[in-house]
């Protein structure tokens, strides 16, 4: 037995007991392979052990939706609608991104950073030279699903096969798809239904079939976006979605915010995904998913932080508790989206949707220890009369002390495991006064 916590607090995420209280946690390895609510020593000999007391362990949380390298474009053109934020300012500020070579590794791994000190343990990312980020996300231990995402704007013309996407995509699957056993995976991905057109989505369904990836889009983010979609195509997104193919493949879409009842209907019919990005819709003013209605409904749904540039931070504890919040206020009922509810969004859900839920996401034996430790003996966290509720709403990512992604320690106490620190930290503000020269 490689480590052996003692005598801690366990939100499990297994409803068949979700809270277990002064127990013992062993890991072997990548797996999880002894829980004791006894005195009972355990048959190994444990490397290490690890005092609980005042300490809370749960599942490792996972961010559904991430575009990890815009970190470098934290607190950037702030204020403004999607659409001027996004075509006027922020595609130009990426062009420059992705011309300079290392800076999209170095804002991969500046977001990773931020998101193991804060218990994420996985990202489902969509952004430009996937290849880089897949290797960032290898390099840094965590789980990554990857993907970078086609935009086509001729209809009638478009051969995925001499895209950019499609080239480093396809250098992504060579080097990175499944590698470590699965740890880091390759998706297809489609932008949206305003950034391409149904010759593209058919060619993208071909190949993630082919290359059997799952699928990343985003989805009915804005009225605009929907209206417009509405307008083109006589039907709205996930409606033009499916009726192409997309959603026969293991399909996560980011926001949802604006689909129907229609639409939650093939979504959950589908079983798609809809990562739910709450404080990035909240800051450009997009509107508010019908999370609760969804989930009701038996749509698996997932959370994100979307990019630094809108939201702008990868504390996925910050998402959990306005997620929560905001179903309560929007549907006038205090009962709407509970705490439970809410973590398993961060946890088994989020593990479920990069197909990894029988896997991850829960504190189980057999299942692996993607764990995080958080710190319960602070101002905020010592009264605690249910430790589900205080995850939910009391916790800041602050409070994490251990992040641990398959059996590996990534993050203990401020020291980065699998990540120079101090050099990210360098590069990333050496970037940010290259772009803002040029």
């Amino acid at each position: 037995m490689d480590i052996l916590f003692k005598n801690i607090t366990v939100v499990t995420m297994d409803s068949s007991h979700p809270v277990l209280t002064n127990v013992d946690i062993g890991v072997d390895g990548r797996k999880i392979c002894y829980i004791s609510t006894t005195t009972d020593s355990p048959s190994q000999t444990p490397k290490r052990t690890i005092d609980g007391t005042h300490k809370v362990l749960m599942p490792g949380l996972y961010n559904c939706h991430s575009h990890a390298a815009m970190t470098l474009l934290r607190g950037y053109a702030g204020d403004k609608t999607l659409e001027d934020w996004l075509f006027n300012h922020i595609v130009p500020m990426e062009s420059k991104i992705i011309e300079v070579p290392g800076l999209i590794r170095t804002g991969t791994l500046l977001a990773i950073a931020e998101m193991i000190a804060s218990g994420t343990i996985a990202m489902t990312d969509m952004y430009f030279d996937v290849d880089i980020v897949a290797r960032a996300a290898d390099e840094a231990g965590i789980l990554a699903n990857v993907s970078n995402a086609v935009v086509a704007f001729d209809k009638d013309h478009f051969d995925l096969t001499q895209s950019n996407e499609y080239e480093q995509t396809m250098r992504a699957i060579s080097e990175y798809h499944n590698k470590g056993d699965g740890r880091i995976n390759v998706d297809a991905s489609i932008h949206g239904v305003y950034t391409s057109f149904p010759n593209t989505w058919t060619q993208v369904v071909d190949w993630a079939n082919q290359h059997q990836m799952h699928m990343h889009v985003h989805l009915s983010e804005t009225k605009t976006e929907h209206e417009n979609c509405i307008k083109t195509f006589g039907t709205t997104p996930a409606q033009s979605f499916n009726k192409y193919g997309v959603f026969d493949i293991p399909t996560l879409a980011a926001h949802g915010v604006w689909v129907s009842d229609e639409d939650i209907e093939i979504l959950a019919e589908k079983g798609v995904t809809v990562a739910h990005n709450p404080l990035s819709n909240l800051k450009l003013a997009s509107g508010l998913a019908p999370v609760d209605k969804m989930a009701k409904k038996g749509v698996n749904v997932a959370i994100g932080t979307d990019g630094m540039a809108s939201n702008n931070a990868h504390d996925l504890f910050e998402e959990l508790k306005m997620a929560s919040l905001l179903q309560k206020y929007a549907t006038n009922d205090p009962t709407a989206s509970p705490a439970y509810d809410t973590l398993m969004m961060a946890t088994r859900n989020g593990a479920k949707s990069q197909g990894r839920g029988h896997e991850s996401g829960m504190i189980k034996v057999g299942y692996d220890a993607d764990m995080i430790m958080l710190d319960f003996n602070n101002p905020r966290q010592t009264m605690c009369y249910d430790p589900v509720a205080n995850l939910a709403y009391s916790t800041s990512g602050q409070d994490v002390q251990m992040t641990l992604c398959r059996g590996k320690v990534l993050y203990e106490k401020g020291e980065y495991k699998t990540i120079d620190i101090e050099k990210i930290l360098y590069d990333a503000r050496t970037a940010m006064d290259s772009l803002l020269r040029s």
